[in-house]
């Protein structure tokens, strides 16, 4: 192969680690969102406006990792099908009690942070995508941040 070609073969294969922390980054937007519109309970205000402020903060981390797959050259994944199809986060439809969202939210986190850290050397070191691996450890110090608040309230 030539330096060109392994370039390319490199790219591609980070962008697919990208869409699929991608679909992961979707998913657990998706269900902080379904956490937010349908928590009840005593402390309902105060996790209905936690929610909503990582919601959004997960949003932006959904369009940064999209954006970065393009950076490289390559198309973000886009629709639920592909998403499902990659996430490596297990769904739980039923987040309306405070101990069931904040459990399945943190594992979530957790799981996105116990993949980025399986993918980070391999990044850097393997694909030669110094840049990448710096993104995903960004992406990855948000998660640790957000784990640690959904961890505080239990």
């Amino acid at each position: 192969m030539t330096p060109e070609e392994v370039l390319n073969k490199n790219r591609q294969t980070v962008a697919d680690i990208l869409n699929t922390l991608l679909a992961d980054e979707f998913i657990l937007y998706t269900q902080t969102r379904n956490a937010h519109w349908n928590i009840t309970g005593p402390n309902f205000r105060e996790l209905h406006a936690f929610f909503e402020e990582q919601y959004e903060m997960l949003d932006k981390m959904v369009d940064d990792v999209a954006e970065r797959v393009r950076a490289i050259g390559h198309f973000a994944i886009g629709t639920i099908t592909e998403f499902s199809k990659l996430t490596q986060i297990d769904e739980k439809p039923e987040l309306s009690t405070p101990k069931d969202a904040i459990t399945t939210l943190l594992s979530a986190h957790e799981t996105i942070i116990h993949n980025i850290r399986k993918q980070l050397n391999t990044v850097a070191a393997k694909y030669g995508d110094a840049t990448s691996a710096d993104f995903i450890t960004g992406i990855m110090e948000h998660h640790e941040k957000m784990a640690w608040m959904l961890r505080s309230y239990l």
